[in-house]
């Protein structure tokens, strides 16, 4: 199994019978999809001529995973990843929609930029990619970006972040919370208070004194959470906190939601399970932004994304170059892949243990983000009349992660080597096979 891209035709999209599958984890079921969309779900179904049938055995079938935090690269950065690239690895890990964050160059806050990446999307076809807008222009943090010209492009923006920064100015951040309510837009916050982080190197505490390396403080991220919170209250709009990653940051969104405030998080993969110990290897493919935290953080996250305080796994996927990691730890850039990784890591973390069902997992990662980006054809129950996008998930076999398999252009993984369990059996993407066993399909 590779990433590469199998010989054949089969990625057409013809009739598929799924016979004996799970589908959230429960009772066995068949399903059959027909013209791109679920025909009938249940026992025993009949396979009509011309359908392919594919053997699901003891897999888990769940709704297409919704990513709202990808990073592709293009334009400007196809060095590192491109939508072709980055569409295939989300393929290979189970999604059928990507949100692609603002942070390219030029940056997404244009109607054009915005209209040339959807485009991009469309034309590679191995995922639905719903632009993100920026903010504010170039991600400066000084005037508010296109926002209405975005929203109502051929691209049809929900989403918007300046995130890799934080718009710390509350004046501005009011005002883009203010805005986006015309249209049920959402401001998803990179929370990181820039004057707290100035030359931090990793997250603050015992590890970095011993280290020697500059401090990140939890209260950088906590603090900004704790003042967007209120301004969404205040104007009554929509706030998504980004790769929320401290056990304080968990607190305040908890007490965000009890007051009825509509805030909503997420934390990604690598923050479920790597902690800042992992920083005294100097190894820089774990230097990311946010850091890594403590083991009393990875536990309240996990905790948090259990009892619905966070309300999705988002991946941050950040593919680089070589060369932009493979240097000393303070010049190294920050962030990690994730996206052919992220549901080994939330059944190794999160569903193995008995802390989220499988039916938890479609909410987290397929339902609830299609929800906040306003996807309204994704992240839909397994269904007749609904449409097919699903993953066919093994979750039995264990075998180590290697990055030299993965269809994105990025190596940066943390994950080499680790005993990962689960491998996706096939992804749907509108009745078409995109994946099959791992391999994406020419169509």
């Amino acid at each position: 199994m590779d990433g590469g891209t199998a010989p054949g035709a089969d990625g057409a999209a013809v009739p598929l019978l799924i016979r004996g599958g799970r589908p959230y984890g429960e009772d066995v079921m068949d399903l059959l999809l027909v013209d791109g969309r679920i025909e009938s779900v249940g026992t025993d179904l009949e396979a009509p001529a011309g359908v392919e049938i594919v053997e699901a055995d003891g897999c888990i079938v769940l709704p297409g995973l919704v990513d709202l935090h990808t990073h592709l690269r293009e334009p400007g950065g196809e060095e590192a990843e491109t939508v072709e690239t980055g569409t295939r690895a989300a393929a290979r890990g189970g999604f059928t929609a990507v949100h692609a964050m603002a942070n390219t160059m030029p940056v997404a806050d244009t109607a054009g930029v915005v209209e040339q990446v959807a485009r991009r999307g469309e034309s590679a076809g191995w995922c639905a990619v719903r632009p993100v807008g920026a903010v504010t222009v170039g991600l400066a943090g000084e005037r508010l970006a296109e926002l209405d010209a975005m929203a109502n492009s051929r691209a049809q923006v929900r989403v918007f972040s300046d995130d890799g920064k934080c718009v710390h100015d509350p004046v501005l951040m009011r005002r883009a919370l203010e805005y986006v309510k015309s249209f049920d837009g959402v401001i998803a916050q990179h929370a990181q208070d820039p004057r707290l982080t100035e030359g931090a190197q990793m997250h603050e505490g015992v590890v970095s004194a011993e280290l020697g390396l500059s401090g990140w403080p939890a209260v950088a991220e906590e603090s900004i959470i704790a003042r967007d919170v209120l301004l969404a209250h205040h104007v009554g709009s929509r706030l998504h906190v980004c790769h929320l990653s401290t056990a304080g940051s968990v607190d305040i969104v908890r007490w965000a939601k009890q007051r009825g405030i509509a805030v909503t998080a997420e934390v990604t993969p690598h923050h479920l399970l790597l902690t800042d110990e992992t920083v005294r290897r100097f190894d820089p493919v774990f230097k990311v932004n946010p850091p890594l935290r403590t083991a009393e953080d990875v536990e309240a996250v996990r905790e948090g994304l259990a009892d619905g305080t966070i309300d999705i796994v988002a991946t941050d996927h950040a593919p680089h170059p070589r060369d932009a990691k493979d240097r000393e730890w303070d010049q190294a850039a920050m962030g990690m892949t994730g996206l052919e990784t992220a549901l080994s890591l939330v059944q190794h973390t999160m569903v193995d243990p008995g802390r989220l069902t499988w039916r938890d997992v479609a909410r987290v990662l397929s339902e609830k983000p299609a929800e906040i980006g306003r996807d309204a054809d994704q992240g839909r129950p397994l269904a007749p009349g609904a449409p097919a996008h699903l993953l066919v998930w093994d979750p039995r076999p264990v075998r180590p992660a290697d990055p030299a398999e993965h269809a994105s252009r990025g190596r940066n993984s943390p994950f080499a080597g680790l005993d990962l369990p689960g491998t996706n059996r096939l992804t749907v993407l509108a009745g078409r096979a995109t994946v099959r066993d791992g391999v994406v399909v020419v169509r």
